[in-house]
């Protein structure tokens, strides 16, 4: 049986290729690309071989791709850096497609681009999931500056092993080795050799290519967010010809993507996860040709008259002539004195399998009522020795979807907190235990990770004084924009802000953000996907003004 990750071309197919590179022939086995190459080729094996070795042993091979079958992975589509070497053969014979010549191969050739992408994943999925290696990141998994760089990489697919410090011999070997020393950690140790003393995180995001570079040009639309609003804006807008560019300040998948399996989801009888879902509605936008870059966080936006110029972190300034606000909302603080000083060593604001393995025959807490830490409390119990569920009110029901609340009830390590709230953390680096108030009786548990889902508060900072939001941070959009508020941009003199608009026309907020939003993976989907048609219209009308001012 053919393994999915190695399908064979059809000739048919071949030949479709053939028409966009050129055959390459070598007389002896050659390198084709070398781990950590950015600007890498695409090849179809007409004879011969082409191995992928490992880095670090040049002598083990991790893959052979055989006649008729083709290299590459879905960091093609981006900028990332490959996490392996390829070499040709003696005597084999390639067919070699440049890499932006093959995005548009993927968006134009629906066969070709349905054999090329399932493979992408799926190579993508066994190597971060079964396959050791990638980035070495070596630190203590108490330490905040570690879990930050580990979250990033875990949350954008970015493949790399951990190396804990205060267990691993290796760890303390590697140290010895590049005469490094403990105020150096975090240390990460790319691919290619390189090492990058405690990094940040826009560091990170550079040298692996999550962080893009793209032309400064006037886009047709700037998505600001690539949560499941976003994303879906992002495909549609791209997949319809829209010039489109999105950013993000941390992660594909925004909160949706902290969920580990979301099961009312339309299309998804067994449920899939937001990490999932996000990493293939991330690629679906770069199928079309819209261009993600992370980490960009939106800082301010002014606009003209013309056209939107947004300036975000790392020093971008991106121009577009509408913007889709999908930045979404962030979980509130525990309104506890020293709870910033547990954050990334004891508090978390998401449950992934990085955190899953750290919690392993612990007492853990899950603070919310709502889906996401229903999700978040049967996901830990498959590995914590108790999940303590805390919420302030008396019915588990009242926020949260009757499947999980009768999961939740039935599964024999979780407990259920009623009229509760978390009052005080203790522990010397690393949470220890906490105190519990339970209808004004304080009890102290044990808990060693504490999980956060309340209180959603909306990221529109950057739109203070742009925009008409409500006194909680909400955007206003349609019927909600009062007319005081309405831009005096002549468009606005012939009708009103449409359904998704915000005061200024060409401006559109979409998911969490706006105002009146429902709290649901699929209604930001399809916010996100009808957006782009009132985008339409409203580039439309701005093309329409120009031609009557000239």
């Amino acid at each position: 049986m053919t393994d999915p990750r190695f399908p064979v071309l059809t000739q048919k197919q071949i030949s479709t290729l053939k028409e966009f590179g050129t055959i390459m022939t070598f007389e002896k086995e050659t390198a084709l690309f070398q781990v950590g190459d950015r600007d890498y080729d695409f090849y179809v094996v007409l004879d011969g071989e082409i191995n992928m070795k490992d880095p670090h042993d040049d002598n083990r091979v991790l893959a052979t791709h055989m006649i008729n079958e083709f290299t590459g992975d879905s960091s093609m589509l981006s900028n990332r850096s490959i996490p392996f070497s390829a070499y040709a053969s003696q005597g084999a014979s390639v067919l070699r497609i440049k890499p932006e010549v093959l995005k548009g191969i993927i968006s134009k050739h629906s066969g070709i681009s349905d054999v090329l992408l399932s493979a992408f994943l799926l190579r993508q999925e066994v190597m971060l999931k079964e396959l050791s290696g990638g980035i070495k990141v070596i630190g203590s998994e108490k330490s905040k500056e570690t879990y930050s760089l580990r979250d990033f990489m875990d949350k954008n697919h970015i493949w790399h092993s951990f190396l804990n410090i205060d267990e691993s011999i290796e760890a303390k070997e590697l140290l010895v080795s590049f005469n490094l020393s403990y105020s150096d950690l975090p240390i990460l140790i790319s691919m290619s050799g390189e090492i990058h003393k405690n990094p940040t995180i826009a560091e990170l995001a550079k040298f692996t290519g999550v962080l893009m570079d793209f032309e400064d040009a006037v886009y047709d639309v700037l998505v600001v967010g690539a949560g499941p609003s976003g994303l879906a804006a992002s495909v549609y807008a791209a997949s319809e010809g829209l010039s489109v560019v999105t950013i993000d300040g941390n992660a594909p998948g925004g909160q949706a993507g902290k969920s580990t399996k979301i099961e009312n989801y339309l299309g998804f009888p067994t449920g899939i996860s937001g990490h999932d879902l996000a990493n293939k509605a991330y690629l679906q936008a770069q199928k079309f040709g819209c261009t993600i870059s992370i980490p960009h966080k939106a800082e301010k936006v002014e606009y003209n008259g013309d056209y939107f110029t947004l300036c975000a972190s790392n020093g971008k300034h991106i121009k577009a002539k509408s913007i889709i606000a999908a930045t979404g909302a962030e979980y509130r603080r525990l309104p506890i004195e020293n709870i910033e000083s547990f954050e990334g060593s004891g508090v978390f604001y998401s449950a992934t399998g990085m955190n899953a393995s750290a919690c392993k025959n612990e007492l853990v807490g899950v603070v919310g009522g709502g889906n996401s830490a229903g999700q978040a409390a049967l996901f830990l119990a498959d590995h914590a020795a108790e999940v303590h569920v805390i919420i302030r009110g008396n019915d588990l029901g009242d926020k949260m979807s009757d499947y999980l609340v009768q999961r939740i009830y039935s599964s024999p390590n979780i407990i259920v907190h009623t009229n509760s709230n978390v009052v005080q953390l203790n522990g010397a680096h690393h949470l220890q235990y906490l105190v519990l108030d339970t209808s004004g009786k304080n009890q102290i548990i044990g808990i060693t990770n504490l999980f956060t889902f309340i209180g959603a508060k909306p990221c529109s900072e950057w739109l203070k004084g742009i925009v008409s939001m409500d006194d909680k941070g909400f955007i206003h959009t349609g019927v909600d924009v009062v007319e005081e508020a309405m831009s005096t941009c002549s468009i606005f003199d012939h009708r009103r802000p449409q359904s998704l608009e915000g005061s200024i026309p060409g401006f559109f907020a979409v998911g969490d953000i706006r105002k009146g939003s429902v709290k649901r993976v699929a209604s930001a989907v399809g916010e996100g996907s009808m957006a782009i048609s009132q985008v339409h219209q409203y580039l439309a009308e701005l093309k329409m003004n120009k031609v009557e001012q000239q």
